[in-house]
């Protein structure tokens, strides 16, 4: 899930360690498998490939999976299945509005999934367009505050990537995320590994134009119960929101867990 808040970062680290690595290895290797079949195996020459590949490593997915995945997909072994990416849209309570991108090979489990998902966990969902109008296409690069070298400074990610089409620098809690038009991805990416830097992930997603805040925990905790229902999916690759929640709300929910 993104969300582009430091509730991200929290998720994202929950999302490694909980009962569903399971299902998030499978989505990873299923990027690198689509990736491939898409560039070709070589991930010299393939950069969507390549960072799939280092996405799914960083998240301890193991190298047998991800090498099998690449053969599957350049069409070096049999097994690999077609698949589409489809998008749903969505509203959760207050108004905040959920994207959700699908790799399916069945059209029809997807969308059934993701309504039900939505539908009873107390979101609607939207016309085509509605949600996604409100979302821009973003290459994104997240990188660690806490580097080898020390704490990690905005002034210095701007000037690692600035001259590669680094656009904005977002503050997601303990890390930095580096923003750029969709084609600048890689070449951003390349510019932060020059500078000696370690990041967590580079991928093109899809960033809110505007923040919707929640300053509720039981609406932030629907919120999230659809986002858990629909990350259940093993259709739904990523979930976009624009929720932005209040520190308090934030604080709340981290003593929960």
């Amino acid at each position: 899930m993104s969300g582009h808040s430091k509730w991200a970062t929290t998720k994202h680290k929950k999302a490694i360690i909980d009962a569903k690595r399971g299902k998030l290895f499978a989505k990873l290797v299923k990027n690198v498998e689509v990736a491939a079949r898409i560039g070709g195996g070589d991930p010299g020459g393939n950069p969507t490939l390549y960072d799939a590949i280092q996405k799914a490593k960083k998240s301890s997915v193991p190298n047998d999976n991800i090498d099998r995945a690449v053969k599957r997909g350049s069409g070096a072994e049999s097994g690999g299945a077609d698949y589409e990416t489809i998008m749903y849209e969505a509203y959760g309570p207050a108004g905040v509005a959920v994207l959700i991108e699908c790799l399916t090979d069945n059209r029809n489990r997807s969308a059934s999934d993701v309504r039900v998902a939505v539908t009873r966990n107390g979101g609607t969902m939207a016309d085509v367009g509605s949600v996604q109008r409100l979302f821009s296409r973003k290459g994104v690069v997240t990188i660690p505050k806490a580097q080898e070298s020390g704490e990690l400074s905005e002034d210095s990610v701007l000037e690692a990537a600035l001259d590669a089409g680094l656009e904005e620098v977002v503050d997601g809690g303990e890390a930095w995320e580096a923003l750029c038009d969709p084609n600048d991805t890689v070449e951003v990416r390349k510019a932060i590994e020059a500078a000696g830097l370690d990041y967590d992930s580079s991928e093109v997603q899809f960033v809110a134009s505007f923040d919707q805040a929640v300053d509720s925990v039981d609406v932030a905790q629907k919120i999230f119960r659809i986002i858990d229902a629909l990350e259940d999916s093993d259709d739904v690759q990523n979930v976009f929101t624009n929720v932005d929640l209040t520190p308090e709300v934030e604080a709340a929910l981290e003593a929960e867990d």
